[in-house]
């Protein structure tokens, strides 16, 4: 498939789909993260490193970069909070997505910003968390926006239910489980730190 990933994070997810025979694009507007992700595409086979393509911008730009329906898979899963439009870094999104593709889009939970600090003990920033002005990050508007660049919910995860550290593998078995299930229940998804949405591009209107 060819991959967009919007904002670059772990570069062990960008291996893992080269790896596995995907074409991936990475839209990244970081210099110092072009680098750091160049130096670990040098240790690949050749296959690899040719499988992966990086440009410098950001995700609002992705329009601006490639062709409509260019990408069977878009991932947003670093970038979409820290937009100053995530809107229109959606809609952008939306419009390189081939008909049938998906959108994999992360987002901080602000309808449990005050629960996880809680957890930690730090009080100050769960007192804080509740007085939060923006709630654009939930579940309703979110879902609103997706359908609204023509990319409706198909399904939704949560992310970081239980555990506040998300190295998986600092994980032990039966508690990545527990995350695992967690992340597909409610009403345990619905409190976890961060949420993980996938939506499917409408196929082209026939005729």
């Amino acid at each position: 498939m060819t991959v967009l990933e919007a904002g670059l994070g772990p570069v062990e997810r960008t291996l893992r789909l080269a790896r596995a025979g995907h074409r991936v694009t990475g839209l990244e507007a970081d210099a110092a993260v072009h680098a750091y992700v160049g130096e670990a595409l040098d240790a690949e086979d050749t296959a690899v490193r040719e499988r992966v393509r990086l440009v410098r911008g950001g995700g609002q730009e992705a329009g601006a970069h490639f062709p409509p329906g260019t990408f069977d898979v878009v991932l947003c899963h670093d970038g979409l909070t820290a937009s100053h439009d995530p809107a229109s870094t959606l809609a952008g999104l939306a419009r390189v997505l081939a008909p049938g593709g998906l959108l994999s889009v992360m987002i901080r939970n602000d309808a449990a910003l005050a629960l996880h600090p809680a957890r930690a003990g730090d009080w100050e920033a769960a007192l804080a968390a509740f007085d939060f002005a923006e709630r654009a990050f939930r579940l309703e508007p979110m879902t609103s926006l997706l359908a609204g660049v023509g990319v409706p919910l198909r399904t939704w995860y949560g992310v970081q239910v239980f555990t506040p550290d998300d190295d998986r593998r600092a994980l032990l078995p039966r508690q990545l489980a527990a995350e695992e299930r967690a992340a597909r229940t409610d009403p345990y998804r619905g409190v976890a730190a961060y949420l993980h949405l996938c939506g499917l591009r409408r196929p082209a209107a026939a005729g």
